[in-house]
């Protein structure tokens, strides 16, 4: 299989995520309890193109990403009660945790023509902020897995800036736990 050079193998599980009441004390505390980081912040921000089950969305978030080894760990807060997948989760579950699992592809219509073919709903769409700029799809798993699947375009801009969050982790000296803001 096809290897990106964060790691991870293309159509491969490569991100793990989870929502946050606090994104700044949650960095913090996946630093000193799990030694995951340095974190890359970006946001607040609203989804540029962001479709939330059809409908244009309007909800604030922020997302931190860092890596342990080859595995990238995302933190969602969202900082308003619109509608999201984000909040639909907290709805359902009432409690913050494990959101979705992430999977990088470089073909993405192949991957979105594969999930939609196992008629799993659609639940967001969106064009990744800068630095990523890449299209991501969620899909509503939930019929069949304990969360959401994100499909992720690992295009030439992704794969450079998810490549310089992996080597700083591989250089992390443990102290500095947010490293940089978008």
């Amino acid at each position: 299989m096809d290897k990106f050079s964060f790691g991870s193998r293309d159509s491969s599980i490569m991100q793990l995520a989870y929502t946050v009441t606090d994104i700044e004390k949650e960095m913090r505390r996946y630093s000193e309890l799990l030694h995951v980081g340095p974190w890359f912040l970006i946001g607040p921000f609203v989804p540029p193109k962001g479709r939330y089950r059809g409908t244009p969305t309007k909800a604030h978030f922020s997302l931190a990403l860092a890596y342990s080894g080859e595995l990238q760990i995302e933190l969602i807060q969202q900082h308003d009660e619109e509608p999201s997948v984000f909040r639909e989760t907290l709805k359902a579950r009432g409690t913050h945790g494990f959101h979705h699992w992430g999977i990088g592809v470089r073909d993405f219509e192949k991957a979105e023509a594969h999930y939609r073919s196992l008629d799993y709903a659609e639940a967001f769409t969106d064009t990744a902020p800068d630095p990523l700029g890449c299209r991501i799809i969620y899909f509503d798993t939930g019929r069949d897995l304990p969360g959401m699947l994100e499909i992720i375009e690992i295009n030439a801009a992704t794969e450079k800036a998810f490549h310089g969050m992996y080597q700083a982790a591989q250089e992390w000296n443990g102290k500095e736990h947010i490293v940089h803001r978008n």
